[in-house]
């Protein structure tokens, strides 16, 4: 299923998705490319028209004329299934990456390699022998949401959005050697209450604008250096994350460098987190944060099934802001990961040490998060028990100098829940999941999670980090409980269609310190990837 992630709340009163493979094959004869072109030439101009159309318009064209792009096409994809031939074979395509840059269609260049609909927009040949082409692709997502006494508040009673978000990529490989990679992006919101939120609305930006070398590559190994905007997304997303849940995703300004030799997977990277600004191309890096690391993967076989990471993750900021106050940050995270499958258990464990220096005074936080299930595959609808629990430390003293709150950086959250009322600083919570496969499409959740404060000297924090509620007032750890709902349907290969029903229940700690009624939350989704 396409990953989850939870889009941070505005403050007011005051997310079937796999690993692509990376095949390569021998470049296909020059007959090859005009064979490809014809047998989808149809598909190929409404494609062409519509990429110019919005090259002229895009600046000006309202949100209801994105509409009817969507619609066009959904149009576009499911005519383009009805027409293809059923295959000789069967064949299942490599499936689409929450991280669009990181797939690779290079082994369609071989003529006799088994083609999905519209693979004819995957592989464009620009040369005689097709060592040079270009790939295309999108994502669309139409979302409506609904929340009842948003924040906990008395007034709005409710307040419903409609969220639109629109991509479009074009991926240029030159010989095996190197790509340029480019992604638009224009994400709008309508019917909020107050206004789109920070990561709601951005018209018209460009999400990815980089260039990639790679001078050594062999099997599953080689050598990669990227420079640009791009997307950084590592481990389970829990510290760093592209943010797939809000309407509009989190890009980084810089450079990575990734190399895969003897089943190590390491990367080194240093970039700046960019801007969400609401009008056209006024996008930046943030000047006043940076953030650099090291991850490594590789696999453990100590462990059954197992997995290790191991990561450093640096991070400046000079306008950090926590219940004790504003000042300058330098963290430092070392972190490692242990995950992996055996049978019917499936485990994911993580744990976090960070140290630096906040407001001139030391810094000293830490958590560590659990994932941990049990399919039963033999009963119906192959059901998974399985249970997170996650603790992160909060500042045990408000008033000294030392800061003791947890940063989880640039967080994907989704382990709480579409609803994002809360995120992952000074808590502990206890949240077991009950997953339900009535088919091999279509998957049903039903989870509960208690929320407790890890601090009783801290406060409560969204998921963008902003605090929500200060310390005073309350010595209670109880924030409160909600339960979720969920379900999440694969229609073929390009459509994905997602809904969620959530309830907060306040805790003693809301019920002490300000408004608490209980919040409702509805959410329903189609997206189209391509």
């Amino acid at each position: 299923m396409w990953a989850r992630e939870t889009r941070p709340r505005p403050p007011r009163s005051s997310h079937l998705i796999g690993r692509t493979s990376s095949r390569s094959s021998p470049s296909p004869a020059h007959s090859h490319g005009a064979r490809l072109f014809a047998r989808g030439q149809g598909r190929g101009l409404i494609i062409e028209v519509i990429m110019r159309t919005r090259q002229r318009r895009m600046c000006r064209l309202p949100h209801r004329g994105w509409t009817v792009l969507s619609l066009l096409v959904v149009g576009l994809l499911v005519g383009g299934r009805a027409r293809a031939q059923a295959p000789q074979k069967p064949f299942s395509p490599p499936p689409f990456e929450v991280l669009r840059a990181e797939e690779d269609y290079r082994y369609l260049r071989d003529p006799d390699a088994p083609r999905a609909p519209l693979d004819g927009m995957k592989y464009l040949p620009l040369d005689e022998n097709g060592s040079v082409f270009l790939s295309l692709g999108g994502d669309l997502r139409q979302r409506m949401e609904y929340y009842r006494h948003p924040d906990w508040a008395e007034a709005p009673a409710a307040d419903g959005a409609w969220l639109q978000r629109y991509m479009l990529h074009g991926d240029v490989w030159l010989w095996n050697l190197a790509r340029a990679f480019f992604q638009l992006k224009s994400g709008w919101t309508h019917g909020r209450e107050g206004g789109p939120g920070p990561t709601d609305e951005d018209r018209l930006d460009v999400h990815q604008a980089f260039v990639e070398a790679r001078p050594w590559e062999r099997a599953d190994e080689g050598l990669q250096v990227r420079l640009g905007r791009q997307e950084l997304q590592f481990g389970s997303a829990r510290l760093v994350s592209v943010r797939e849940g809000p309407n509009v995703r989190r890009a980084f300004d810089g450079a990575r460098t990734r190399l895969r030799l003897h089943q190590w997977d390491l990367s080194a990277f240093a970039v700046r987190p960019v801007t969400t600004e609401p009008g056209a191309f006024d996008n930046g890096p943030v000047r006043t944060q940076s953030f650099w690391g090291l991850y490594a993967e590789h696999p453990l076989p100590v462990l059954p099934g197992g997995n290790v990471d191991l990561y450093y993750l640096g991070f400046s900021n000079s306008q950090a802001r926590y219940a004790q106050g504003e000042g300058r940050e330098q963290r430092h995270s070392f972190g490692t990961r242990w995950w992996g499958t055996s049978g019917r258990w499936d485990y994911n464990l993580e744990a976090v040490l960070q140290v630096g220096r906040f407001s001139g005074a030391p810094l000293l936080a830490w958590t560590v998060a659990s994932d941990t299930g049990f399919t039963l595959e033999r009963l119906p609808l192959s059901p998974r028990l399985g249970v997170m629990a996650d603790i992160a430390s909060g500042d045990p003293d408000a008033e000294g100098p030392s800061l003791g709150t947890f940063n989880p950086l640039f967080p994907r959250g989704s382990y709480f829940g579409e609803i994002a009322l809360l995120g992952p600083y000074n808590f502990i919570d206890l949240h077991p999941v009950l997953r339900l496969h009535p088919s091999r499409s279509l998957v049903l959740s039903a989870e509960w999670t208690g929320f407790w404060r890890q601090s009783v000297e801290d406060g409560i924090y969204g998921p963008s980090g902003a605090l929500v509620r200060p310390p005073g007032g309350s010595s209670s750890r109880w924030v409160g409980h909600q339960v979720n709902f969920t379900a999440n349907w694969q229609l073929g290969r390009y459509t994905h269609v997602y809904a969620t029903a959530s309830r907060f229940f306040a805790g003693t700690f809301l019920q002490q310190t300000g408004s608490s009624r209980d919040v409702i939350f509805l959410q329903a989704e189609v997206s189209l990837r391509f």
